[in-house]
């Protein structure tokens, strides 16, 4: 060591990059976990954009009225089966700002179709911040505010308009609202019960647990389609659209916790005879405790990353049984009561921008697997 006049002090000895190589992973030894599965999860580029998409969807969720031109079951008898409109931003060479054509409905009788012309001389600017269909803005503040409308004698069909003319667009965003919704609570019931059930068959074992992998057997057992078909069909036709869509959130979280159920059991049948797990019970710790202290925080990896996979599997659920007219019904919206509007093959031949409603949910899907992906790699404390 070296004493400078100002009075510090430098080590005289050559620089050694495994010095900096043990720092940091002192470094890493006393980071808390979660700051080193985040460091991990960044490095898995499709998980993280695919999270950041599914955040803001799901903040999206309180606003969709508020960001739809229109609200979901405005219908615009002038425009049935309206193809999808762009927004302009020249006019003749000219920057004139975001504007749209007005146009003109044609019947087509030789080909049993709508056509449409459009008035490309005028533009007509884009509004914002307008008055238009009243909504609920996160269900509870009535308004009439809307991001961006058409001005009057002009519409603005991003997506176009379906057979009854409403914007498939607006619908969509609507339909995003039950569509992600029934997922978050189907999971809620699955987690309940899986967790519950698996738990206690994993720890106390014996008959307890012969009865419940009985259960989940016999519930495994049954083809899960015919199963949710029954179940759905057996709902009452006069329930209002709330009703119906809490209990086909409850029939898929009933019919999705078995698998989870049999994942704790296992994780618990090895981690009970650990020796945390005997000084704590020798501690006179109660059996809730034990579980909920000791080992479910050993399994919390495997339940996020579950989670995120099983999510999309109740949307797909979901919009299976709304397809085939046995789960939420109109005026519901929802993903697959659009598609369940547009299962005419012909019309999608014809009117292709219909079957639209498709994509959402495909993005969704994928988005919630990668997301599932990357949680597990990053939760994986073999994964190198």
């Amino acid at each position: 060591m070296t004493r400078l006049p100002d009075g510090r002090y430098v080590d005289d000895a050559p620089y050694d990059p495994q010095d900096d190589l043990q720092r940091l992973e002192r470094a890493d030894m006393d980071a808390p976990g979660w700051l080193l599965v985040w460091r991990k999860f960044k490095t898995h580029r499709l998980g993280l954009l695919s999270g950041v998409f599914l955040l803001l969807s799901y903040l999206m969720l309180p606003f969709a009225g508020f960001i739809a031109p229109y609200t979901p079951n405005e219908r615009n008898a002038d425009y049935l089966y309206s193809p999808p409109q762009m927004v302009n931003f020249f006019h003749e060479g000219r920057f004139v700002g975001p504007h749209v054509y007005s146009r003109t409905a044609i019947a087509d009788l030789e080909n049993y179709r709508w056509s449409y012309e459009e008035d490309r001389s005028t533009p007509m600017p884009l509004e914002y911040f307008c008055t238009g269909g009243s909504y609920r803005l996160a269900g509870i503040i009535k308004t009439d505010r809307h991001l961006f409308c058409a001005p009057e004698g002009a519409t603005i069909f991003l997506f176009g308009s379906d057979r009854l003319g409403r914007d498939v667009f607006s619908r969509i965003l609507y339909g995003a609202q039950l569509s992600l919704t029934v997922g978050l609570i189907g999971i809620t019931v699955s987690f309940i019960l899986g967790i519950g059930f698996g738990s206690i068959a994993g720890y106390f074992g014996g008959k307890v647990d012969w009865i419940i992998q009985r259960a989940i057997e016999i519930l495994r057992s049954l083809p899960e389609l015919p199963l949710w078909l029954a179940l759905s069909a057996a709902v009452p036709s006069n329930w209002g659209p709330v009703a119906v869509f809490f209990i086909i959130s409850l029939i898929l979280g009933i019919l999705d916790w078995p698998g989870l159920a049999r994942a704790v059991r296992s994780k618990f049948l090895s981690l009970r005879e650990e020796e945390y797990v005997r000084a704590a019970e020798m501690m006179g710790a109660s059996s809730g405790r034990v579980i909920r202290r000791h080992l479910l925080p050993n399994f919390v990896s495997h339940l996020i990353a579950s989670a995120t996979l099983s999510i999309p599997a109740m949307i797909l659920g979901e919009t299976a049984l709304s397809f085939l007219g046995l789960g939420l019904r109109a005026p519901a919206v929802s993903w697959g009561v659009m598609l369940n509007d547009a299962q005419n093959l012909a019309s999608i031949e014809i009117y292709p921008w219909t079957a639209i409603p498709m994509l959402p949910i495909i993005i969704v899907v994928l988005a919630f697997n990668f997301l599932g992906d990357g949680l597990r790699d990053s939760l994986d404390p073999y994964e190198q």
